[in-house]
């Protein structure tokens, strides 16, 4: 059988849908499973031998009507047995509709159904602590699973020991003492409403270095090097000596790489803590006030996987409205969203992470 699975978007969704990829070799083990994806997220499903095949959908097939068209044609003389749609927006519409396929399973949607011969139903509520993001992929394979075979619901890294070598190294360069904590810290999140304050974020790390002595690693892009920097000017004296905020890793591969030595990653909710859980290591995730937490936090246990919203604490804020209703209050909900109601619960994390 010849399988295409569809899942455009981050990295943390890329990710996510890599469990129908793995479920799939376990439901068909002699099957060719193909991944299509945006290039940059590749390398989170390097090395995972359960994806026969990458296919990179480049910018060019966003930009050029012609060059997406091409591109059709050439998933259409794939002939794939089966195409399974985890994204179920325009592009993967058609994707999935030019590729002939007899068997198309994706999301149920009003102006998109007719594309597919099977469609699923996302639920509204987890059943498990695996989260809806996780659960609702899974759904997707239902008409091919049964109770003879027990399917994997946790997405996986997977790194050479060269890499973990590598990662090892880069901290021993970088004079890291590995006999305190080491905690790589997501300072910031993809943009100001999925970022906790920076105030308040200066007051966690002086907090976790307070408590732990720990050294802290910032995580960020490039392109928010200032931002970082502001965070680290908010900080107190101590806890700036014990910031390694020049640590600058070439690729995700090597973010894996070092992370894979840490001893847990405590920030702003997005892909690097997904990352961080599919490498098994403790994560402490601060939700952005509009983001459905239920959706995202994944094995949450209460001990080494451990997240907290606004919603948890303000209730009354939220009320009845939508995620889309609440993302334009974001700014104005985290400055309600104090350090006083998470440190409680982060100090309890720190001394056993």
């Amino acid at each position: 059988m010849k399988i295409l699975v569809i899942q455009q978007k981050m990295i943390g969704d890329v990710l996510a849908s890599s469990i129908i990829c793995n479920n799939l070799k376990i439901i068909y083990p002699e099957s060719q499973v193909d991944y299509l994806i945006y290039p940059f997220t590749s390398p989170v499903v390097e090395n995972n031998l359960n994806i026969d095949n990458l296919i990179l959908f480049k910018d060019d097939y966003r930009k050029s009507k012609f060059a997406f068209f091409k591109f059709l044609l050439k998933i259409k003389k794939e002939r794939y047995d089966l195409v399974i749609d985890a994204y179920g927006k325009t592009e993967s519409n058609l994707i999935t509709l030019f590729s002939g396929s007899k068997k198309k399973i994706g999301i149920y949607k009003k102006y998109s159904h007719f594309i597919y011969t099977d469609t699923i139903k996302e639920l509204s509520q987890p059943s498990t602590n695996a989260g809806l993001a996780l659960e609702n992929r899974l759904l997707l394979l239902s008409d091919f699973t049964d109770n003879k075979k027990q399917l994997d619901i946790k997405p996986k890294i997977f790194l050479t020991s060269d890499e973990i070598e590598n990662g090892k190294q880069i901290l021993k360069k970088n004079n890291i003492d590995f006999s305190n904590k080491i905690y790589i810290i997501g300072v910031l999140g993809s943009g100001k409403n999925k970022t906790y304050p920076f105030p308040y974020m200066a007051k966690m790390l002086d907090a976790i270095v307070a408590e732990t002595n720990a050294t802290l690693l910032f995580n960020y892009m490039p392109s928010q090097k200032e931002e970082a920097q502001t965070i680290y000017n908010l900080c107190l004296p101590e806890t700036q000596l014990k910031i390694k905020i020049d640590l600058m890793l070439r690729n995700i591969r090597e973010f894996l790489s070092v992370t894979y030595h840490c001893n847990a990653l405590i920030g702003n909710e997005g892909g690097a803590v997904n990352m961080a859980k599919a490498l098994d290591k403790p994560t402490f995730t601060i939700f952005s006030t509009w983001i459905i937490k239920e959706a995202w936090n994944s094995f949450e246990n209460k001990t080494t996987t451990v997240s907290v919203h606004l919603k948890d604490y303000k209730p009354e804020l939220y009320g009845k409205k939508t995620a889309k209703e609440m993302k334009n209050e974001a700014l104005n909900l985290y400055e309600k969203f104090t350090p006083d109601l998470i440190l409680p619960i982060l100090k309890k994390y720190i001394k056993s992470n």
